[in-house]
C-alpha cells in the first residue's frame, strides 16, 4: 500500500455535529459541537469513557443516525443513510448460524442481487486474507471467538467500502487471540487501504493500530484531544514498547483517560 496522503478534503469529516436522546428527565445531550476530519486512509482510534458518544459518532457516519446540528460528509458528500461505501464491525460477529461461513459472507451482496460466481470469488479472497482458507463451509458453532470476528471482518471488507467503522471489535475476545486479530487487522488494512475508525477502551490497542488517536471528552461527548502517533507503520508489539516515545505517550493518554472517566463517575 502506497504512504497514506493527506488530501485536501478529508475523506470523513464530522462538522460541529450536536446530537441528543429524549429521556424521561429531558433531553441527553451525547455529542456537543464535535468536529472530526479522517483523511484517505488513516487509521484513527477513538477514546473515552463509557457513554461520551464514540458509538454515536460511528452510527452518525454510517448513517444509522441522523444529527441535531451539524454534518456529516464522506468524500465531500453529506452522510443521509447508510451505504456499501461505509462497512461497519460491531463487538459481536452476528453471524446466522444456519449458513456458512462463506453464506454468511455473501449473505448481504447477494440479497442484492450481484453476480454470485464474482461475489464467491471475492469472498474467498477475504477469507484468505484474514486467514479462513479452508473453512468456508464450516458453520458458526464450528468456530472459535476470533474466528467468527475473522468472518465479520471478511463480511465487511466484501462490499470493498472505503470506510471501515470498527466497534469495540476485539473486546469479547481473550488477551492472546485480541493480540493476534490487531495484527491481522493490521496486516489486511495495510493491503486494503482502507479509511479505518476504531472505537476502544484499551490504550495498549490503540497505541499499536492507530496513526492518530482522539479522545473524547466524558458526556457530552467533545473532542478532548487528538495525539498522532511517531511509530510508523511498521510495527512490532513485542518492541513497540521500546520505542522512545512509547512510555510517555501512555502515560498521558491514560492520564487524560482516566481523568474524563472521573468526571463520568463525578469522583
Amino acid at each position: 500500500m502506497t504512504e497514506h496522503s493527506q488530501p485536501d478534503a478529508p475523506h470523513i469529516a464530522v462538522e460541529h455535529v450536536s446530537l441528543a436522546f429524549p429521556s424521561q428527565s429531558g433531553p441527553l445531550t451525547v455529542l456537543d459541537d464535535v468536529s472530526l476530519q479522517i483523511a484517505k486512509g488513516e487509521f484513527v482510534v477513538l477514546l473515552g469513557p463509557s457513554g461520551c458518544g464514540k458509538s454515536t459518532i460511528l452510527n452518525l457516519i454510517a448513517g444509522f443516525e441522523t444529527a441535531d446540528a451539524g454534518r456529516v460528509l464522506c468524500s465531500s458528500t453529506p452522510v443521509r443513510r447508510p451505504g456499501p461505501s461505509r462497512g461497519m464491525v460491531f463487538q459481536q460477529a452476528n453471524l446466522f448460524p444456519w449458513l456458512t461461513v462463506l453464506e454468511n459472507v455473501t449473505f448481504g451482496p447477494r440479497m442484492q442481487g450481484a453476480d454470485k460466481i464474482r461475489i464467491q470469488r471475492e469472498a474467498k479472497d477475504y477469507l484468505a486474507l484474514v486467514g479462513l482458507e479452508g473453512f468456508q463451509q464450516h458453520y458458526p458453532w464450528q468456530l472459535s471467538g476470533g474466528m467468527k470476528q475473522r468472518v465479520a471482518l471478511a463480511r465487511a471488507w466484501l462490499p470493498n467500502p472505503e470506510v471501515l467503522l470498527m466497534d469495540e471489535p476485539f473486546g469479547a475476545l481473550d488477551a492472546q487471540t485480541r493480540l493476534m486479530m490487531q495484527e491481522l487487522l493490521l496486516s489486511a488494512w495495510q493491503k486494503t487501504g482502507t479509511t479505518l475508525l476504531f472505537v476502544t477502551h484499551d490504550v495498549d490497542e490503540a497505541l499499536f493500530l492507530a496513526d492518530r488517536i482522539v479522545v473524547m471528552s466524558a458526556r457530552p461527548g467533545r473532542i478532548a484531544e487528538e495525539i498522532r502517533l511517531p511509530f510508523g507503520r511498521e510495527r512490532d508489539i513485542e518492541t513497540l514498547a521500546q520505542h522512545p516515545d512509547y512510555a510517555a505517550l501512555k502515560q498521558r493518554i491514560l492520564h487524560r483517560v482516566r481523568e474524563e472517566a472521573r468526571r463520568h463517575l463525578n469522583l
